[in-house]
C-alpha cells in the first residue's frame, strides 16, 4: 500500500513535461491544418475528389511506410529523429503558407505538403511513444500515458476544430503558419530533453563484424506475423481496417455534405467536427467503469452497432443538430473502443514485438482510413450524390458487424 501511494505521488519529471508539451503543442497544429486543409481545398475547387485527394494525402504515408517507419524507429536516436522530422514538417507547412499568400497555392501542392507532413508523422508519432519508456519511471507509463492521450483530445479533436475554423476566416495562411510554428516549438523542447540513448539493437541480428545487420523487411515480417499469429489481435485489426475504410469513404468530402446538406459555414463546419471529440472526452472518462460494468466483448460489440447508427443518421438527416448528436455518441464509443484495444494489445504482445506489431496495426488503421479517404471521393464524385459514401458505409459496417459478432464475443477482456 506503501509504494502503491508513493508511485501515485511521484512526478513524472521536466522531461515528461516537455515531451507532453510538445506533444501538445504539435497536435494542436496538426488539428488546425486537418480542419483549414479541406476549408483552403474547397476555394480552390468544388470537385469532391479535389477535397477527398487532399484529406488522403497524410493518411497515404500511413498505408505506405508505416511499417519501415516503425523498423527505422527501433535503430535510430528517437529524440535527434523527432526534432529532425518536426523541424523538416514546419518548412513545408511554411513553404505551403507562402504559397497561399503569394496565389501560387493548387491542389497538388497542397496535397503534396500534406504527403510530406504525414510522411513525417509516421516516424515522429511512433518515435515519440517509444521515447515514452526513457523519459518516465515503468510504474508511471499509465498515467503518463493517459496525459498524452488526454491532450491529444483535447488539443486535436477539441480545441483545434473550431481554432482552425476561425483561424481560415482571419488570413486563408494562417492556419498553415500557424501550425509550421507548432512544429518549431515541439522540436526545440523535444531538443531539450535529456540525452536518451540509441535503441539496442535487436538481439536476434548479427553483431557488428559478425555478418550483415538483419533487414528492414525481416523486422517488418516478424511484427506482421506476431499480430497474425494471435486471434483476437487479428479479428481486431480486420475490424479496425474495415471501420475506417467506410468512416473515410464516408467522410471524405464532410465539408461539402456540411455545406450542401446541412447549410453550414465555415465556422459551423469546425463546430461540427468538434462534436466528436466532446463526446470523445466522456468516453476517456467513463472507458474504464463501463468495462468494469459491460466487459471488453459487449463494449466491442455495441461500439460496431453505433458505427453503422451513425452513418444512417448522416444519411437520412437534414438537421446539424441531429448530425452533432450522432457525432458525440461515435467520439465517446471511438475512444472506448481504443482503450480497450490498446490495452489488449499490452496485455498480448511481448515487449521485444511491441514496436512492430504496434506499426502492423497502425497499417490497419491508418492504412485503411487513407483507402475509405480515396474511395469516398471517387463515390462522391462518381455518384454526384454526397450521401452515397454514407449509405455505403452502413452497408460494409452491416457487414461487419455480422461476420465479427461472434469472434468479438470470444474476445479475451
Amino acid at each position: 500500500m506503501t509504494a502503491t501511494r508513493t508511485a501515485g505521488k511521484t512526478r513524472l519529471g521536466p522531461d515528461f513535461r516537455r515531451l507532453w508539451t510538445a506533444n501538445a503543442v504539435s497536435n494542436l497544429g496538426d488539428g488546425v491544418t486537418l480542419v483549414a486543409g479541406p476549408l483552403l481545398v474547397a476555394s480552390i475547387s468544388t470537385e469532391p475528389a479535389a477535397v477527398a485527394a487532399a484529406a488522403l494525402a497524410p493518411q497515404l504515408p500511413w498505408l505506405l511506410f508505416s511499417l519501415v517507419s516503425g523498423a527505422l524507429v527501433d535503430r535510430l536516436d528517437r529524440r535527434k529523429l523527432v526534432v529532425t522530422v518536426n523541424l523538416a514538417r514546419g518548412a513545408v507547412l511554411g513553404a505551403l503558407a507562402l504559397a497561399v499568400v503569394t496565389g501560387t497555392a493548387t491542389v497538388p501542392l497542397i496535397c503534396l505538403a500534406f504527403f510530406l507532413t504525414g510522411l513525417g508523422e509516421t516516424l515522429a508519432d511512433t518515435a515519440s511513444g517509444a521515447l515514452l519508456p526513457s523519459v518516465v519511471p515503468a510504474e508511471q507509463l499509465e498515467r503518463a500515458n493517459s496525459r498524452l492521450f488526454a491532450a491529444f483530445v483535447v488539443g486535436n479533436q477539441f480545441a483545434a476544430k473550431p481554432l482552425g475554423a476561425y483561424l481560415f476566416t482571419v488570413g486563408v495562411a494562417v492556419p498553415f503558419a500557424v501550425d509550421a510554428g507548432s512544429f518549431g516549438l515541439a522540436a526545440l523542447l523535444v531538443a531539450l530533453l535529456r540525452w536518451r540513448p540509441v535503441p539496442a539493437a535487436d538481439p536476434a541480428a548479427p553483431r557488428p563484424g559478425g555478418g550483415r545487420l538483419r533487414s528492414l523487411g525481416a523486422d517488418v515480417a516478424a511484427g506482421l506475423r506476431a499480430l497474425w499469429s494471435v486471434p483476437t489481435l487479428r479479428v481486431l485489426a480486420i475490424c479496425i481496417a474495415v471501420m475506417n475504410v467506410a468512416f473515410c469513404a464516408a467522410f471524405a468530402a464532410f465539408v461539402l455534405y456540411a455545406r450542401q446538406r446541412l447549410g453550414l459555414g465555415d465556422v459551423g463546419y469546425g463546430v461540427l467536427l468538434t462534436a466528436s471529440a466532446v463526446g470523445g472526452l466522456a468516453g476517456t472518462v467513463l472507458a474504464t467503469r463501463l468495462r468494469a460494468r459491460f466487459g471488453t466483448p459487449t463494449l466491442l460489440r455495441a461500439g460496431l452497432l453505433i458505427e453503422v447508427g451513425l452513418q444512417l443518421v448522416l444519411a437520412t438527416t437534414r438537421q446539424p443538430g441531429v448530425a452533432g448528436a450522432a457525432l458525440v455518441i461515435w467520439g465517446g464509443h471511438a475512444m472506448v473502443w481504443g482503450v480497450l484495444v490498446v490495452s489488449l494489445r499490452q496485455r498480448l504482445v511481448p515487449d521485444p514485438l511491441r514496436g512492430r506489431v504496434g506499426s502492423a496495426y497502425a497499417l490497419a488503421d491508418l492504412g485503411g482510413a487513407a483507402v475509405g479517404t480515396a474511395l469516398g471521393g471517387l463515390l462522391a464524385q462518381a455518384t454526384g450524390v454526397l450521401t452515397a459514401p454514407f449509405w455505403a458505409a452502413a452497408a460494409a459496417l452491416t457487414a461487419l458487424t455480422v461476420a465479427a459478432w461472434r469472434p468479438l464475443g470470444r474476445t479475451d477482456g
